[in-house]
């Protein structure tokens, strides 16, 4: 029997391993009756560059079962990129997958960009006059990096025309019902959700309870608080992180203020300073070297803010000699 949908799945290097799975093991439950996991209703096959096998960022590696010779685009009706851990590694990769996703996109192939796949799509002009759906981590890099494509936010997967993106994690599963529900129906494409484990399909506007407010956290202390901890050593500023979010530095202190009786400025403070006191007793590394990788400055600075921190040297701390008085910081470090 010919299969209602037919894919290729083009996992790229170091990609994720939880969206790659997550969507394929939906897609098999929908594949077949019962769970035989027989490609019935559903095809699909693993596409690399070449023959030789792909890492994904967790060091878990993916058998590729055919290469672009080998392709017959008649016969698939998408392709399906996992993109890689980096955003600009993944971007980097234009020049070698360009020829391939342009062959593709000729032949009428949709084309799918799960997580940080947007980046290539994009790097190869691939995405121009569609919306696009990025990771929420990502969602800034990727504006500074195409400002004139037009960034959908606060969405789990987006379809726009002959272009569908997704924002990875979980998010995959929710994806393939979506495809399957409009190959081949509703009821198929909601089989086996609950082997695993899943309660329901959500929308694509579905709003992330992990990002609404709770434990005494707002949704934008909770979004600044990630983009903290991923931009622990860069220089960026409450302001410019504000602009991000589009509150006012004023408007996030407040929050902060609620949240944690600090301000946004002294919570990035004591972020770092409880990944320096981790550092100094899980690394050898030099206090210069912490100090670059938290972003504060050099080893005099560093010295100084642990001192006042927490009552002792970086020597005495790194020998767990810190006070007994320093309280729990943003991860419930002490």
């Amino acid at each position: 029997m010919t299969p209602d949908l037919r894919l290729l799945i083009l996992p790229l290097p170091a990609f994720a391993l939880l969206p790659f799975g997550a969507f394929l093991d939906k897609l098999r439950f929908s594949a077949d009756d019962e769970d035989y996991s027989r490609q019935r209703y559903c095809r699909w096959q693993v596409l690399g560059l070449d023959e030789q096998a792909l890492v994904s960022s967790s060091g878990a590696v993916v058998q590729v079962e055919l290469t672009p010779e080998q392709v017959q685009w008649r016969d698939v009706d998408y392709l399906v990129l996992f993109g890689g851990r980096n955003a600009a590694e993944t971007a980097a990769l234009a020049p070698r997958y360009q020829a391939l996703l342009r062959q593709a996109a000729r032949a009428g192939v949709k084309l799918v960009s799960v997580d940080n796949a947007a980046f290539l799509l994009a790097a190869c002009g691939l995405l121009e006059g569609h919306k696009v759906v990025v990771h929420w981590r990502h969602e800034a890099e990727f504006r500074a990096s195409f400002p004139h494509l037009q960034v959908l936010t606060e969405q789990l997967y987006c379809f726009d025309g002959a272009r569908i993106s997704c924002a990875g994690g979980t998010a995959a599963i929710d994806l393939a019902v979506e495809l399957v529900a409009r190959a081949s129906g509703r009821a198929r494409a909601l089989k086996g959700l609950a082997d695993m484990l899943v309660d329901e399909s959500r929308d694509s506007r579905h709003a992330l309870r992990s990002l609404e407010a709770g434990s005494g956290q707002g949704r934008q202390v909770q979004r600044a608080t990630a983009l903290m901890r991923h931009h622990l050593a860069a220089p960026l500023s409450i302001e410019q992180m504000a602009a991000q979010l589009g509150i006012s530095r004023r408007q996030l202190d407040r929050q902060f203020q609620a949240a944690h009786g600090m301000s946004a400025k002294a919570w990035w403070l004591e972020m770092r300073l409880q990944q320096v006191r981790w550092r100094l007793l899980n690394s050898s590394h030099s206090l210069a070297q912490i100090a670059d990788e938290v972003g504060l400055g050099d080893a005099s600075h560093l010295g100084r803010s642990v001192r006042r921190r927490f009552g002792c040297t970086a020597l005495a701390l790194r020998r767990g000699g810190f006070s007994s008085t320093a309280q729990p910081g943003p991860d419930g470090q002490a």
